[in-house]
Formats: C-alpha cells, sequence, structure tokens
C-alpha cells in the first residue's frame, strides 16, 4: 500500500473589519511594527507610504513580512498549535499546526484601516487517505500499519494541501 504524506495550509486574512478579538490585536500590533520597520527601508528624499510602492522602491523591503511578523508571535503561541477556526466534520477537532508565517498584503503608514495582513498557519505532516465527501481525510498516524485513526476536514476556501509526498512500502 503507498502512503501519501501531505501538510494542509490554512490562510487567515486579517484587516481592520476583523471581528474576532485575537484578530484585532494581531491587526493592531502588526500595524504598529509596521511604522516602526518600514522607516529603515523608506527613503528620505522620496518617501513610499504604502508597502507595495516601498517594494517598488526598494525590494529589501520584502523583509518587512517577516518583521511585522515578529509582533504576532506571542498571539500565535496562545493558540498553543491548534487553530480553533477549522474544525473537522464532528465540530471538536481543531487543525493543528507546527509552524506559520505572516505576509503583509498591503498597508498604508498613514491609514490603519488599510492595513492588511495573511497568516498561513501550517499542519504537521499528515497521512493522506482521500477525499470523501468534499472533505479531507487524513491521520495523524506515522506508523507502519494500515489501521488509522482519522479526522475529516471539509474542503473549504483557505484550506489546501501545499505538500504532497507518496511513499512506497
Amino acid at each position: 500500500m503507498n502512503k501519501t504524506k501531505i501538510r494542509l495550509a490554512y490562510r487567515l486574512i486579517i484587516d481592520s473589519a476583523s471581528t474576532f478579538i485575537w484578530d484585532k490585536y494581531v491587526h493592531e500590533d502588526t500595524f504598529k511594527e509596521y511604522l516602526m520597520q518600514h522607516q529603515q527601508f523608506n527613503s528620505k528624499e522620496n518617501p513610499k507610504n504604502t508597502f507595495r510602492e516601498l517594494l517598488s522602491e526598494n525590494e529589501k523591503a520584502n523583509q518587512l513580512h517577516y518583521l511585522v511578523g515578529i509582533a504576532a508571535n506571542a498571539y500565535v503561541d496562545q493558540l498553543k498549535g491548534n487553530f480553533h477556526r477549522v474544525t473537522d466534520v464532528l465540530g471538536n477537532q481543531y487543525l493543528p499546526f507546527t509552524n506559520y508565517q505572516l505576509d503583509i498584503i498591503n498597508t498604508d503608514s498613514r491609514d490603519e484601516l488599510k492595513h492588511k495582513i495573511g497568516i498561513t498557519f501550517y499542519s504537521p505532516v499528515l497521512t493522506y487517505l482521500g477525499i470523501i465527501e468534499k472533505n479531507y481525510l487524513v491521520s495523524k498516524n506515522s506508523t507502519n500499519t494500515n489501521e488509522f485513526e482519522t479526522i475529516m476536514f471539509p474542503v473549504q476556501p483557505n484550506l489546501a494541501i501545499c505538500f504532497y509526498k507518496e511513499e512506497k512500502e
């Protein structure tokens, strides 16, 4: 039997319209961090206000994704490796994650309302057993057995397979 290993990724978009309190704190703190960090990449003679303008002028500004992401570390740590907004089909299982990546979609140093980021959460490597009725059937089992304790996550927007590897036995 071939075993396929996958990793799932879930992308959360956070902007000024986000309603979860956690999102609001992340939005606020990453904007403050952007205001501090963007200065080192901005020109004093011809300053740029938006992140996209800044990127087009200075490719080193790409580092801002990482630098601004540091402001979200404590909030992500609060989740303790489980993203609670992606439940399984039973509604009681959470998407486990082992790491994440923050990216700045766009922002404007003059207006916090225009600040928009994405956070992508990456699951641990899972055994992929297929798609059943529009649900990913996966297992956390990593042993060489033909018995699997399974979890089913609905196929949904912002949830995707981001790593795929077939292992032959």
